[in-house]
């Protein structure tokens, strides 16, 4: 990621997001474009993610929450930057 501005996101993603792989899902989406993180359910029935990687990527990684894969219903999503931290090496399904 030499040379690239490097972005972290914090996102909540509400409506009908579990039960219907949506963190496999922004999993597979988040490696597609090489972003490093996590993604879990949260008690309330939201997901949660944090993504980090080029800021391109992660733009395109939240454009993409606000669809999310086919039996979704996205009702909202909450993005919050962050400073970046490095810390992760994959993106990871928490369970």
């Amino acid at each position: 990621m030499t040379g690239k501005r490097i972005k972290r996101v914090h996102v909540l993603v509400s409506g009908r997001v579990q039960g219907v792989f949506f963190r496999s899902n922004t999993r597979a989406e988040a490696k597609r474009l090489g972003l490093k993180g996590w993604t879990k359910n949260l008690p309330d029935g939201r997901v949660e993610l944090v993504a980090e990687g080029a800021s391109w990527a992660v733009n395109e990684l939240i454009i993409w929450c606000h669809k999310g894969p086919d039996y979704s219903r996205v009702d909202k999503v909450e993005s919050y930057e962050e400073t970046p931290k490095g810390k992760h090496d994959e993106f990871s399904v928490r369970f």
